[in-house]
């Protein structure tokens, strides 16, 4: 049977189910303190996998155009969290203070790698420097997520240090990494192989810790502070919030003279933010019950841009062959 077209994609589902699961039954105690380790585990082979599968000759073949990297960076640290400050007065009573700090840690966080590169392929975009640009940002965002968060959330972020959590996060995110890079010389081949299994991996760990967040936050009374109207609002909040960053950075690419393929580029690299990355680094920054309310945000404007990428992507490649060609230069 054909899958019908307004049903959400599996790992939406998944995620939906992994919520709701955790609201029903969560995971306390003792249990909760295992799941926790298991987790951690889950996610250091999440992020070695990502070192593995990451292609270092691709990486290189984009890292010299700098202009566009310096615009994706600035759209996805500077442009998005000066905009959750300065649409406070329109999104903090759309969803309430909790749901809005977790709106401003959204923010704080570095751009999606793999849809990101998916779409710009789609789309007929740069996809080297998608590449570049995604991959450099998720690295990036190991030291400047932390200190936004801090500088964005203020007494809100939690008692620990920035140093403190800067080495949690490097630890536990970016020591697998690197441990990836270099294993990538004797499981590359295999890690290619497998990758349409090893995406598994991905979901697998997100689903573990969107449990493990959740069953937290329900054992602290999540859904009693947050009422059905609230969820409603950040749904808008986020629609609002996508729409006024993709207005943006279609029009400082184009201010700035980049040609259509580098646009395609720039609109998807720095308009979207990483759920496989925010929610390990929620872990590590918030405790307990409140990490709930913060990566709740950010589920939904993860399956929202999704969305609306997808069709901004297909609209692109649907477009006439001869203006993306003419956007190449001659060699």
């Amino acid at each position: 049977m054909a899958r019908p077209r307004f049903l959400p994609d599996n790992f939406t589902l998944c995620l939906v189910g992994a919520m709701a699961t955790a609201s029903v039954l969560p995971v306390q105690g003792q249990t909760a303190v295992v799941f926790g380790w298991i987790t951690n585990l889950a996610i250091g082979l999440l992020f070695f996998m990502h070192g593995a599968k990451l292609s270092r000759e691709a990486i290189w073949a984009g890292a010299t155009h700098w202009r566009l990297h310096l615009l994706v960076f600035s759209c996805t640290f500077i442009l998005f969290p000066v905009l959750g400050l300065l649409l406070k007065p329109i999104l903090a009573p759309l969803m309430g203070h909790e749901l809005y700090l977790g709106m401003l840690f959204l923010c704080a966080l570095p751009a999606t790698v793999q849809s990101a590169i998916a779409f710009t392929s789609l789309a007929r975009g740069n996809v080297a420097a998608a590449v570049c640009s995604a991959a450099t940002s998720s690295l990036l965002g190991i030291f400047v997520t932390p200190l936004l968060v801090m500088l964005l959330l203020g007494a809100d972020a939690g008692s620990g240090d920035t140093l403190d959590a800067i080495g949690k996060i490097t630890v536990q995110l970016l020591l697998p990494f690197i441990a990836g890079q270099i294993a990538r010389r004797w499981i590359g081949g295999w890690v290619a192989d497998n990758k349409n299994w090893l995406k598994n991996v991905d979901q697998g760990s997100i689903l573990l810790v969107v449990f493990g967040a959740f069953s937290a936050a329900v054992v602290e009374g999540l859904w009693q502070t947050i009422p059905l109207l609230q969820l409603g609002g950040l749904i808008l909040a986020c629609c609002i919030l996508l729409a006024v960053v993709l207005v943006l950075v279609e029009q400082l690419a184009r201010r700035l003279g980049f040609n259509t393929e580098d646009r395609i580029t720039i609109l998807f690299a720095g308009s979207k933010k990483s759920l496989a990355t925010g929610v390990p680094m929620a872990q590590v920054l918030f405790a307990g019950g409140s990490m709930g309310a913060m990566i709740l945000p950010l589920m939904v404007f993860h399956q929202i841009q999704l969305m609306v990428c997808a069709v901004l992507a297909e609209r692109y490649a649907r477009g006439p062959e001869t203006e993306v060609a003419e956007a190449v230069p001659e060699r």
